[in-house]
């Protein structure tokens, strides 16, 4: 019998295990296209997302025989395909450099898009942080106080307010529309911050709140309105690496001690620690970082010009809980955590101290981790060189993605899941295609080391900073 005339009986499923509609016979030689088809069919939807097919977690990207053929599967039985779906939009590989906007006396130690896309800040160890305008693509404002090196920027979720924290322990507010300073100097910590994160906006839509994590083992819960210091949570031995404000009101914090511990946000009450990391924990990421940071804004409704949205704070956060829960689905929100032993960890903070795996396979330390915003992936940045994906529900190793001659400082997704950027000390930023897993497009331009990178939620542009004191906007 010729392979054209072959059928199968396939089942679809969706990710969670829903089985959609009967099993059906379809020809064997059936492409992503048609099986794309048969599903618009089953699924109750006006109109269509566009869907990604699997079996046994292998994708079909030509046809279905193909992947039968590099497994060893029974054709007698029912074949499960499970379809994902994707992002309806899609996002350009950035390609060229814009602009380089100077202005920095010293290493550009931050960067970071607001939740829009609309403004762009950079922290830097001149002690300055600076607005840029985007649609110029020119310096907007210089913002003075800070007395030593910025070394954490966070905009908080409405867009509204940006934090920075400098060596000198102190943590500043401004206004990205004026550049002007907002409210009181926030003063406590006794070492330097290491990390900011604000309250989620489905949570608070006021963005009220803001979490430090600082070398002294504390972290603090700031009341931006009145000023002050609203609770302490002290438990860590060692530095503060890293703090997250979880969507379902928990607090996750890393630190040098080897440690995460989960605080709950209402009390300050510590939940539980997380242990297994041999050395430093630096780094940590939740599944649903990229739903927090950019609130009530939808990367697929971003316009040209990226505008804020006025509506009211019930409505923003109806949008922002609409949009967390989502993304977020059946399950808890999940953690992963990369260390100097050269491991991740993958965990389910809110409903269990163990681990769900161990990730393995770095050569060095992991100085950042990152979940893709659809939270199917985990990308590790390492000094190894190299950039690794992992499968963001089982924590599988999938591919390493290897071009930078030197250290991996950080990675940044793009809104539609499908590219990732990397700055590195071989001073280029690499842009990679997460489907094929090879080097999309490779940007030198730097004269040294680039410390930070991000991309806009808009996927308009990408921003690096680093050691040559210059800013680059590169867009395609």
């Amino acid at each position: 019998m010729k392979a054209g005339n072959q059928r199968l009986l396939v089942q679809f499923k969706n990710e969670g295990g829903e089985i959609l509609g009967t099993p059906f016979d379809v020809p064997v030689d059936i492409t992503p296209d048609k099986l794309q088809l048969v599903c618009n069919v089953l699924l109750p939807k006006d109109d269509p997302l566009p869907l990604a097919f699997y079996v046994n977690e292998t994708e079909i990207v030509t046809s279905l025989e193909t992947t039968l053929q590099e497994q060893k599967v029974e054709t007698e039985n029912v074949i499960d395909i499970i379809y994902q779906p994707q992002a309806v939009f899609r996002v350009r590989a950035v390609t060229r450099c814009t602009s380089s906007l100077e202005g920095h006396t010293e290493a550009v130690i931050s960067v970071a898009f607001s939740p829009t896309g609309r403004y762009l800040a950079s922290g830097s160890g001149d002690t300055t942080v600076r607005f840029w305008d985007l649609s110029t693509e020119t310096p907007h404002f210089t913002a003075k106080g800070h007395r030593h090196w910025v070394l954490s920027i966070a905009w908080s979720p409405d867009g509204k307010k940006l934090a920075s924290g400098c060596k000198n322990s102190q943590i500043f507010l401004w206004d990205p529309s004026t550049g002007q300073q907002m409210g009181k100097v926030l003063t406590g910590h006794s070492k330097w911050i290491t990390y900011l994160c604000w309250e989620p906006l489905h949570v608070n839509p006021q963005c009220r709140y803001l979490a430090s994590a600082s070398k002294d083992g504390s972290i603090r819960i700031w009341d931006t309105v009145l000023g002050r210091c609203d609770k302490i949570l002290t438990g860590h031995m060692q530095s503060v690496t890293c703090v997250k404000w979880g969507g379902d009101g928990l607090i996750y914090s890393s630190s040098q001690d080897r440690t995460i511990k989960v605080w709950r946000a209402e009390d300050g009450v510590m939940c539980r620690t997380l242990q297994g990391h041999a050395h430093w924990v630096n780094t940590m990421a939740l599944s649903t970082d990229y739903i927090l940071r950019t609130g009530a804004f939808e990367p697929a409704e971003a316009t040209i010009v990226a505008r804020d949205r006025n509506d009211s704070l019930e409505e923003l956060k109806q949008k922002a809980l609409q949009r967390y829960e989502q993304t977020r689905g059946q399950g808890q929100e999940r953690l992963v955590s990369g260390s100097d032993d050269f491991t991740l960890f993958l965990w389910m903070p809110a409903e269990d101290k163990k681990p769900l795996a161990r990730l393995t396979g770095h050569q060095a330390l992991i100085n950042e981790v990152c979940f893709s915003p659809d939270t199917r992936l985990i990308a590790s940045a390492s000094f190894d060189k190299s950039v690794k994906l992992w499968d963001g529900r089982t924590g599988k190793y999938l591919a390493s993605l290897r071009g930078h001659v030197s250290a991996v400082y950080q990675i940044a997704w793009s809104a539609d899941s499908r590219l990732l950027a990397s700055g590195s000390s071989d001073s280029t930023l690499k842009v990679w295609d997460v489907k094929t897993r090879k080097l999309s497009v490779d940007l030198p331009g730097h004269a040294d080391e680039v410390y930070a990178v991000d991309w806009s939620p808009d996927g308009q542009r990408v921003a690096s900073g680093g050691k040559d004191k210059v800013l680059r906007i590169w867009r395609w």
